[in-house]
């Protein structure tokens, strides 16, 4: 596929480049793609009415355009039951590019760039349709501004977590709570596991699974969900 090196090469102006602020930098981190992982923490999938046996992950997307860093999430039209879901996200760096197949989980760590807090809106009135007509659940899941993100913090500064507390409040009351060391699936194992699905490359996100709690929320809410070690993210219901 050819790309233009000049806006006179296109029918109409591009659409802008999505990226993603990093914390105390004025750099910004380009985004390619992101990719979600369903059901990794085993109280929630309990919850969600599935077994947590550590079958293999699955894994849905969201658009780039869907990340959301206003502070604001707009509640979104011909839904009536919105849920949070509270998320570590890894962000890949340069170190993929040209990488080709696969990568090893024992080389993964390797090529992630930093992380960030986010949150994966669900539409699940929206999404519990389409699962009962077997159809994808892009309706529910890749809508606008439904991936509020916190700014990427560098690995070079945190390193990679693997436990610490994922939490999620809403209106000062606890409504999620869990551990990354709860993940079914690490990170590693994410990595490997999506790579051998698709090519992964530099500015692709992976947000990385949800812990218990999931649930609606309403016009006026304020969510303020944290990371051990990563930061914090507060978003207002609009």
């Amino acid at each position: 596929m050819a790309l233009g090196t000049d806006l006179r090469d296109y029918l109409f102006e591009p659409a802008p480049r999505t990226a993603l602020a990093v914390k105390d930098s004025a750099l910004l981190y380009p985004v390619r793609r992101v990719y979600c992982v369903g059901r990794n923490y085993a109280a929630h999938a309990r919850e969600m009415g599935h077994d947590p046996d550590r079958e293999p992950p699955f894994f849905f997307q969201k658009n780039p355009d869907d990340l959301n860093a206003t502070g604001r999430f707009p509640y979104p039209p011909l839904s009536q039951d919105v849920h949070f879901e509270i998320e570590l996200v890894a962000a890949l760096g340069p170190s993929l590019a040209g990488h080709a197949g696969p990568v090893a989980a024992g080389d993964a760590m390797g090529h992630v760039w930093g992380y960030a807090v986010g949150l994966d809106m669900t539409r699940r009135d929206l999404q519990g349709q389409m699962k009962k007509a077997g159809r994808p659940w892009e309706i529910g899941k890749a809508f606008a501004a439904s991936a509020p993100i916190g700014p990427l913090v560098p690995a070079s500064e945190i390193g990679h977590p693997t436990a610490g507390a994922v939490t999620l409040d809403v209106n000062g009351a606890r409504r999620q709570e869990g551990d990354l060391s709860e993940l079914i699936w690490s990170i590693p194992e994410i990595i490997e596991h999506l790579s051998a699905l698709f090519t992964l490359a530099p500015g692709d996100l992976i947000f990385t699974g949800t812990p218990a709690g999931v649930g609606a929320i309403a016009r006026g809410d304020r969510m303020v969900g944290r990371v051990a070690g990563v930061g914090e993210l507060a978003v207002e219901v609009v």
